[in-house]
């Protein structure tokens, strides 16, 4: 049956039947006692709830110096589902055109995307940070390889520096923290 010249080498195995995997749950027969914390199921994290939806005439308080179309999206998506209002500036000046129609209100957050040459934030952000005092965070991102720059933007008043997708998967958080408008001061009256 077999060709004469040839002769057997290897075994020849049938592709394999994943069946006994359901019948151990995933298991696969290695299952030894109890699993190391960190390494079981991951969980989906949960947004936090939006806040009320902002009067149309309200002021921003969240500014943001990006121009990378992916993030200026995430941003802009996160911030209308969380019912925040975020404004993209590009340079000082528009920001404090955008601030001065706000009237007194100072932004409670301002996001830089430290890779954003046109908005030079190392020069900005000690700047803004003189101007406006404790009453606005700073938060910068950047890519997780750039620890240089992560140094310089600290320096230079950057209150929090995050990796690209620390920003993006904390990004409903800060922005629900820093969009909620602040009840105290009329609490104390």
């Amino acid at each position: 049956m077999g060709r004469p010249n040839q002769e057997h080498q290897g075994i020849f195995t049938a592709p394999m039947d994943h069946s006994y995997r359901a019948n151990l749950n995933g298991d696969n027969g290695n299952n030894r006692g109890p699993r190391r914390p960190g390494f079981s199921a991951s969980y989906p994290v949960v947004d936090p709830e939006p806040l009320p939806a902002p009067r149309e005439d309200a002021a921003s308080r969240v500014f943001a110096f990006v121009e990378d179309l992916f993030f200026l999206s995430k941003i802009q998506a996160t911030g209308q589902k969380m019912n925040v209002k975020v404004e993209f500036v590009k340079n000082e000046k528009e920001l404090t055109e955008r601030m001065k129609s706000n009237g007194e209100e100072k932004p409670s957050l301002i996001i830089f995307d430290l890779n954003n040459a046109n908005a030079k934030p190392l020069t900005l952000i000690p700047k803004l940070k003189s101007k406006l005092k404790k009453g606005t965070s700073i938060i910068g991102f950047l890519s997780h390889v750039q620890g240089d720059l992560k140094q310089k933007a600290h320096e230079v008043g950057c209150d929090m520096v995050l990796p690209r997708s620390a920003f993006s998967q904390n990004l409903p958080q800060l922005l629900r923290r820093h969009g909620a408008i602040e009840v105290e001061s009329g609490a104390a009256d």
